[in-house]
């Protein structure tokens, strides 16, 4: 680590580092998620009691271990083996889907039998990129069929933010900036408060042609300070800014928290079902003395591995992830303070928007 890092590093594990509010505050915070892919933990947000695909899942993702060590022999195995409880459990994984949606899941099921075949092959004659390659498409297929599964809105957003939007499922947001375009999907099943009032000002333009406001080094990249002297989005109905409280679900709950940190609920070990564990992730800010004014301004966290360690984040409970960026991650990396959006686009997803309850 050159000396700059070791700086930054020593000045954010010790929180000195000044508040990304709105523009958000820091303090040493719960344990981090080990997995950082986006996709993983995306796959792994979904509200969803899948036993059996979810160890199908589970299994393929902790390969990632025996591969960067190159034993082969271990991943045939955990490729064989998977391929075993696919054949024991398919059954048991069509059954379990909506009816009306079996003839697709058994699709994908045939094609996931195909890509587990590519998997094993790809582990017997020890080639690390087409491994890869199957093992990536097969967690793919995994999360569509997992996807399937999801039911009903899994809870009742409180009442007293019912003039808010919400995003009752997730979005695909296109984001072009002045250096390219990124890719990013929004959660509403865990975040439909904070999903929804960003979905809504993309649907809006409100984003369009605004520069990036801050730009820290392996830390946040943060916009949506609107032009001109307020600071967020103002309601052309109320003329009031509309403010959208901190929102954070835990693994376990039934619903978010509203308006606390880990640390006013007294979950000092606790980890968010959308932790800021992975370059890309999209948070929302809020002030440094207050929870629950944030309105428009949002940020991309910088993941670094050398200055997030596990078992310490000095975002996760203090701030509402709401989404992770999918694709594009060349571009987030050469994004400044001299950068800007140009437009952000929902591609997919736009119907599970309500303006308000």
């Amino acid at each position: 680590m050159d000396l700059k890092r070791w700086l930054l590093a020593l000045v954010v594990l010790l929180g000195l580092w000044g508040p990304i509010s709105a523009a958000p505050a820091h303090a040493a915070l719960p344990p981090g998620n080990a997995v950082k892919d986006p996709t993983a933990i995306l796959r792994n947000a979904l509200p969803i009691n899948a036993p059996d695909l979810q160890e199908l899942q589970h299994r393929l993702e902790s390969t990632s271990d025996d591969l960067r060590a190159k034993r082969w022999s271990a991943l045939t195995t955990t490729a064989r083996r998977s391929q075993t409880l696919l054949s024991s459990k398919r059954e048991a994984i069509l059954k379990s889907l909506p009816s009306g949606d079996q003839a697709q899941g058994n699709a994908l099921l045939d094609q996931l039998e195909t890509q587990l075949q590519a998997v094993a092959a790809a582990a017997e004659v020890s080639d690390r990129d087409s491994f890869l390659e199957a093992r990536r498409t097969a967690l793919s297929t995994i999360g569509q069929l997992e996807a399937l599964l999801v039911g009903d809105f899994p809870f009742e957003i409180p009442a007293e933010f019912a003039d808010l939007p919400r995003l009752l499922g997730r979005a695909t947001v296109k984001i072009e900036t002045t250096q390219g375009t990124l890719i990013a999907v929004v959660d509403g099943y865990n975040a439909p408060l904070t999903a929804g009032a960003f979905v809504d000002l993309v649907q809006k333009g409100f984003y369009n042609g605004l520069p990036f406001t801050r730009a820290e080094d392996f830390y946040v990249l943060q916009t949506g300070d609107p032009k001109g002297p307020e600071t967020g989005y103002i309601d052309p109905k109320t003329k009031v800014e509309r403010t959208v409280p901190l929102e954070i679900k835990v693994p376990g709950e039934a619903a978010p928290f509203y308006n606390a940190t880990f640390e006013d609920l007294g979950q000092f070990t606790a980890q968010p079902v959308l932790p800021f564990a992975t370059l890309g992730t999209l948070g929302w800010a809020h002030s440094d003395h207050a929870l629950n004014d944030g309105s428009s301004q949002f940020f991309f966290f910088l993941y670094e591995a050398e200055l997030t360690p596990a078992g310490l984040n000095l975002v996760d409970g203090r701030y509402s992830a709401f989404g992770y960026v999918v694709d594009g991650f060349d571009v987030l990396e050469e994004l400044g303070i001299e950068d800007g959006i140009v437009k952000a686009t929902v591609i997919e997803g736009a119907e599970n928007l309500q303006p308000h309850a």
